[in-house]
Order: structure tokens, then sequence, then C-alpha cells
């Protein structure tokens, strides 16, 4: 068997550059679906940690607009309906969230971020659903008047301010001065990493506004189905708003319903790109197959010498298989370590750019699997033309010229 191995990798470096041409043309279709499936399994990881964290007993109630909660006045959950939600049962504990955008002013620079009013009360519950907690400082207390706290992107330079902001430092508001006591810990993308967070008494004082809340968050009991719970919620709460099935103003969805649908988006997204990625393997097939056909040309006299000092069929067949099979092994390996290189490149950029969530992950079977496909792709392109030589009869072979 090493014999054989040696003579195969013998006929690859004989013909360098067609081996070499070979080799690229599977090694770029490699590349692309290794890198696009270490994001994939990347953005999994991260829900199914999101969901660890953040736990699968949750609920959210929104009401129905348009933009996100809280920027369209005309849709809101009220406390009234804060108060009946948490009379049903099953429900363990929820907290209402104002939500509204705000102009954010430091150093003479401003921009334009969502802020949020938080029942300091229930804290423990808000941090726990949004799978985050303080990172410097501390969290915001009952009795903070002109205090705030600020997500992630705060603090660093050049993402939210040419300068960060540092605890202590002072920030406008709506034209309104806050102190800053607290910065959250990185979520993984921009909109969320640059909010505000304010006490209640201070989102209403700032924005004239009364248990009006943009959206509400549920902890079920143990042992409830969150997903019963929802359905139980939506009917119960439209028949305390006298409102028709299918025409409610609000909708609750589970946390898992939340993930579940970015999972559908990020798995036709992958599924996509992969089929674009799949068309240059399609190529490399056909490379393959055409190189094998010409080293079964040129070969000819050579099979017919194999076959007349009793060389097998199956022994032609597997030497041309083998071989075809290492073509396609070598590309695919090369393609693994460019696709490496793009995934941790392209994570880097994702991250200095506030998509912490978009990281690659490399596990054991991503690369075995990718090397395991790249060989079967070598060898089932090779395979006619390993059945063609295989097949040669030795006297014909002989006369070739």
């Amino acid at each position: 068997m090493i014999d054989l191995i040696k003579y195969i990798f013998r006929n690859v470096k004989h013909r360098k550059l067609r081996s070499w041409l070979t080799v690229l043309s599977i090694l770029i279709g490699i590349t692309a679906v290794f890198a696009i499936l270490s994001f994939g399994l990347g953005l999994q990881n991260y829900m199914n940690t999101l969901a660890d964290e953040a736990g699968a007993d949750k609920l959210y109630i929104q009401a129905k607009g348009v933009g996100a909660p809280g920027t369209d006045e005309n849709f809101m959950i009220t406390q009234d309906d804060i108060d009946f939600v948490s009379r049903i049962r099953g429900v363990e504990e929820i907290t209402a969230i104002y939500m509204d955008a705000g102009s954010v002013e430091y150093k003479d620079q401003i921009i334009y971020a969502f802020v949020m009013g938080i029942n300091t009360d229930e804290m423990e519950l808000f941090e726990e659903s949004f799978a985050f907690e303080i990172e410097e400082g501390r969290a915001l207390k009952d009795d903070d008047e002109g205090k705030v706290t600020l997500g992630y992107r705060y603090r660093i330079e050049d993402k939210a301010y040419e300068k960060p902001v540092r605890l202590g430092d002072e920030v406008k508001i709506n034209d309104k001065v806050f102190d800053v006591v607290g910065f959250y810990e990185e979520v993984g993308n921009p909109a969320d990493d640059i909010n505000v967070y304010l006490t209640k008494s201070e989102f209403e004082s700032l924005y004239n506004i009364k248990d009006e809340y943009g959206f509400a968050m549920v902890k079920s009991e143990k042992g409830v189905l969150p997903s019963e719970l929802s359905e139980k919620i939506t009917e119960k709460l439209r028949k305390h708003k006298d409102q028709k099935e299918g025409k409610e103003d609000f909708y609750v969805q589970t946390f898992e319903d939340i993930l579940q649908t970015f999972g559908v988006i990020v798995n036709v997204l992958n599924g996509v790109l992969i089929l674009i990625a799949l068309i240059s393997v399609v190529v490399a097939c056909v490379n393959i197959m055409n190189t094998m056909y010409t080293a079964v040309l040129e070969r000819t006299k050579e099979i017919g010498i194999m076959k007349a000092i009793g060389s097998t069929n199956s022994r032609i067949l597997t030497i041309f298989l083998l071989e075809s099979g290492i073509l396609g092994l070598i590309g695919g390996a090369v393609g693994i370590g460019f696709g490496y290189l793009i995934a941790t490149i392209g994570g880097k950029i994702a991250a200095d750019s506030g998509f912490a969530a978009l990281q690659p992950i490399f596990p054991w079977y991503l690369t075995v699997g990718c090397l395991v496909f790249s060989f079967l792709v070598g060898g089932v392109a090779g395979l006619l033309p390993s059945l063609q030589a295989s097949k040669q009869k030795p006297v014909d072979s002989l006369r070739y010229e």
C-alpha cells in the first residue's frame, strides 16, 4: 500500500502545473465552504449561549407598531396591561420597559440612540433577559436622580464618540445633564451596545410620559411551558382589551420563538452562500475529471504494462481513484487553511465593527468533514476516467501511440 501511495504522489508531482491548477479549483470551493460554515456554527453557538444565559423561560410582550418598540406613540403597552398579565397563572415575574429615541451629547458631539427607562426593583429580570450585566461601575438604583448607565460602545474610542466616556463624566440626554455611573458589557451588535439606561422615574420626567411602555418581559413559573403561557397571555389579554382574534394591538413571543426566527434567517442565508460556493466545487469536479482523462490517455502504455505483469482491473481502478481523491484532499487541506485565515480576519473585522456576536468557530468535525468531502469530490470526479483506465485491454494499450 505504501508503494502504491508513493507511485500516486510521483505521478501527481510529475504533472506539477496540471495538478496545481486542479488543486486550485477545489481549493477555492473548500475555502468558501469552510469559512461560511465556521461563521454559521459561530452564530449557532452564540444563540445557544444566549439561550443558556437568558433562559428559555422568558417571554416578550410588544405592541404592534412601526419601527422599534416605543418609537410609535400610537402603539404602547399600558400599566393596565402589565397589571392584568401579572395576575395570569403561570407568570412568575413581569417588568415593563420604557423605550424611545433620544439625543446623547458628550463633549459637544451628538449621536442618537435608544433610551430605556427601567424599574430598578426589577433590574435582575431585565439583565437576565438581555443576558448581560454591568462591566464597569454599578447598576442604577431607585434613588438615582441624574444618573445614567451606558452601553459598551461608549467606552471605546471612535465608536460612539471620538474620545471614550469615563465613569463620572457628564452626558446630556435631550439636553438634560446626567452623570455616568456604569457601563454594560458588550452584547454583540452596535444597536444594542449604544443604548442608554435611566431609572423609570427619570425617563418619565425626561419624556413626560407615564405608564405607557415600549415592551415588557415576562418570566414563567417553573414547570410552565413558555409556549403555552404565550398562548394563554395572548388569549386572556385580547379578551381583557376587548379585541378580536387576529386584530390584537400587541403580540407575545417566547425567547425560543425569537431564536428560532433568527436561526431560520441564518440557515437560509448560509444555505444560499454555500450553494454559491458549491458552484466552484462543481467546476473543480470538471477540472479533476479532465485531468484524470488526460492522465489515462498519457499513461495508456503504462496501463498496458501493468496489466501485462498481472495488475487487475480493480487495482488499476484503485490507483486512479486514489490519485483523483488525493488531488481533492490536497485542495481541501489547503482550502481549509485559507478558509481559517479568511474567517479569522473576518471575525476580527466584525468584532471591531461592533458585531462581536458574528464570530467563527472551528470545531474538529468541521475540519474533518471538509477533508472527507474534498476527498470524496475528487474520487467521484475521477470515477469515470478510472473506470475507463481499468477496462483497457493490455494488447490495445501496448499498441497505443
